[in-house]
């Protein structure tokens, strides 16, 4: 028997847990960003670990914990349901925040950093599969974009709690206590009834592999991939060295490279309302891919000619581009309604983890492109290979706005 959520407000339960879920997922990365330096200074290593060596390592070690998290959390919200990863990664995350706060040598930060990025992977698919299924598909753009604003904002709040509170162990703290405070609201979650019809059937479901043996399968699911490319190239490259770029443009003031952070993903928030907002206007998720993806390479090309700028002129451009790239949640949407409900999971929960697993081959072609050409130019270079594939992508993708996803996928 089908049943009618028509009547589902975009403000139920699992919209609100979702997004304060996917808050505490963002604060956390974010945060490991802000207090690298410091925590790892105060564990008594040498500058020169925590710019290479232990401090890269980090970094490195958390990604791997993002992408064996994505495929596993993935797979199990396929084949025993999405409360099952928001339950488990958030009590995952949450346990390696607090235990993040107790390390006193760099082989416990090392393995810890590993299980947060772990338990990390499965929010933020999970939350937006759970919420596509549930709410009607009218309605579904304004859920995910609740999600997306919500949960990106955590972001902004990790840079404020660094800077009130100081101390690197008691910010690791209250993220593992958010997390763990927000099990208890979890508990009233109902299950997606898609995914119990599912469960009920003799479908298979969950597979990683079902996405790689079939051709016409495997180039929608890079699709979706791909278009969250120029998201990471911007927030890895363009305002992770911000400072150096600003130094080679001679910008009027020092760039402090956590405060570029912190303008970004204030745009980020705003991005994902706005996307999120149109997508639902125009019914349309294509059209709004398209228009943003054009704005993200405007604003690069300015990003990259801020010649002798004012230091709040600068800022400003980073929260400007947050806003270009503010797409996140549509990037997911399009991945949760372009899959049957058997597979929906497991590809919402491993492409967002897989389009970030990306940073490293766009940082390793901008260190190459830097033999041979100057610093600015290795970045326009990257930014046009790397919003050319996503504008190509977002031309050849399925619309998936209003897509009915009551389907499987023949596995």
């Amino acid at each position: 028997m089908k049943t009618d959520n028509r009547s589902v407000s975009i403000f139920n339960i699992a919209v609100i847990v979702a997004s304060l879920g996917y808050f505490v997922d963002i604060y956390d990365l974010l945060l490991f960003t802000i207090v690298r330096v410091p925590s790892l200074k105060s564990l008594g290593l040498p500058q020169s670990e925590i710019d290479a060596g232990a401090g890269l390592l980090l970094i490195n070690i958390q990604m791997v914990g993002l992408l064996i998290g994505g495929i596993f959390w993935g797979i199990i919200g396929d084949k025993k349901g999405r409360l099952s990863v928001l339950f488990g990664s958030i009590l995952i995350y949450s346990v390696a925040n607090i235990a993040n706060g107790f390390v006193h040598g760099i082989n416990g930060y090392i393995l810890w950093r590993f299980v947060a990025g772990f338990g990390l992977a499965g929010e933020l698919g999970a939350g937006i599969t759970l919420v596509s299924e549930i709410l009607p598909k009218e309605k579904r753009g304004y859920g995910t974009m609740i999600v997306a604003t919500v949960g990106v904002s955590g972001a902004v709040a990790a840079n404020l709690i660094a800077k009130l509170v100081g101390d690197w162990r008691i910010c690791y703290f209250i993220g593992g206590g958010l997390g763990l405070a927000l099990l208890v609201l979890r508990v009233s979650v109902m299950e997606s009834h898609l995914f119990n019809a599912v469960k009920a059937s003799t479908a298979a479901r969950g597979s990683l592999v079902a996405l790689f043996n079939n051709r016409e399968r495997f180039m929608k699911y890079l699709k979706c991939m791909l278009l969250g490319t120029p998201t990471w190239f911007v927030v890895g490259i363009l305002i992770a060295f911000s400072n150096k770029f600003a130094t080679i443009m001679n910008v009027q003031g020092a760039i402090n490279p956590g405060d570029a952070v912190a303008f970004c993903y204030a745009g980020l928030v705003l991005g994902d309302f706005t996307t999120g907002l149109l997508s639902q206007v125009w019914q349309s998720r294509r059209k709004v891919m398209l228009l943003f993806l054009l704005l993200t390479g405007v604003m690069v090309a300015v990003y990259l000619n801020l010649h002798g700028v004012a230091t709040w002129v600068f800022y400003t451009v980073c929260f400007i581009l947050g806003f270009s790239v503010g797409f996140w949640a549509i990037f997911v949407t399009i991945a949760a309604e372009s899959f049957g409900t058997n597979l929906r999971a497991t590809v919402a929960t491993t492409v967002p983890n897989f389009a970030r697993g990306m940073l490293p081959l766009i940082s390793l072609l901008f260190i190459n492109v830097q033999k041979h050409f100057t610093f600015l130019q290795s970045g326009a270079i990257v930014a046009v290979v790397c919003i050319g594939i996503a504008l190509i992508t977002a031309w050849n993708v399925e619309e998936t706005f209003g897509k009915d996803l009551n389907y499987l996928e023949e596995i």
